[in-house]
């Protein structure tokens, strides 16, 4: 298997079970959506993807109308995206997505743990290029040959495909990801979730004291509301 199967496997094992943490980034990559699309998932592919991913986590129907008709209104705040980039101690490089409506307090915060934890807050660029930008999609495995999909898939940009207990997942390049959502789409294939990830290229190994001195800075940057996604290289267990 390949880079994307085992950084999955690893990330997995880890920290998504925050339901609400869950519920509060579908939230705002709805009102991202919605402004950037209209409130109508069948001519707003992002969207579309969002209420896919909604699905996925179980968060109510009710809640997922809620949050559009929200988005829709002009008086609700945009959400901006934004990168931050740094290192953790002992060499681990850092990368944070953000989705924020006060770009001065994100950047605040994130400074914050950065210098309370004994690690760098980076300039752009200074880590971005050690991960790859890839997107995702999950599909059900019934009915699937996972090797005569592969052969179909790749010239849509599918890298890597695999089957898990979740389904038959695929991964490819960041920018492929409109070619292959219309792909699946036109095949009548049921889209379970997909979403983007941003897979380092190399990891670092550590020891257990200095894997403990990197998760404390990774906990309180998880914890923050304007987080919506944090990467690194510390080669992670998939054990636990």
């Amino acid at each position: 298997m390949g880079r994307a199967f085992e950084f999955r496997k690893a990330r997995k094992m880890k920290r998504w079970s925050a339901m609400a943490k869950t519920f509060t980034r579908i939230g705002k990559d709805i009102v991202i959506a919605v402004k950037e699309g209209g409130p109508n998932p069948e001519t707003n592919s992002r969207l579309r993807a969002v209420i896919q991913n909604a699905k996925a986590a179980n968060m109510p129907k009710d809640n997922v109308e809620r949050a559009i008709k929200k988005a829709s209104d002009k008086d609700t705040a945009n959400y901006k995206e934004v990168l931050f980039e740094g290192y953790a101690p002992h060499g681990i490089a850092i990368l944070i997505e953000t989705a924020t409506d006060n770009n001065n307090r994100t950047v605040a915060n994130i400074r914050s743990y950065f210098n309370k934890c004994n690690g760098t807050l980076g300039t752009q660029g200074s880590v971005e290029f050690m991960f790859d930008h890839t997107c995702n999609f999950r599909i059900p495995a019934e009915g699937q040959d996972v090797e005569e999909l592969e052969l179909e898939m790749i010239d849509f940009g599918v890298e890597e495909i695999f089957a898990d207990e979740d389904g038959i997942v695929m991964y490819a390049p960041f920018e492929s990801f409109g070619a292959i959502q219309k792909e699946l789409e036109h095949r009548g294939l049921e889209i379970l979730s997909s979403g983007f990830d941003r897979i380092p290229q190399v990891t670092k190994e550590l020891s257990p004291e200095e894997v403990a001195d990197v998760e404390k800075l990774l906990e309180k940057i998880e914890e923050d509301d304007d987080v919506m996604n944090v990467y690194h290289t510390m080669q992670e267990s998939s054990e636990e």
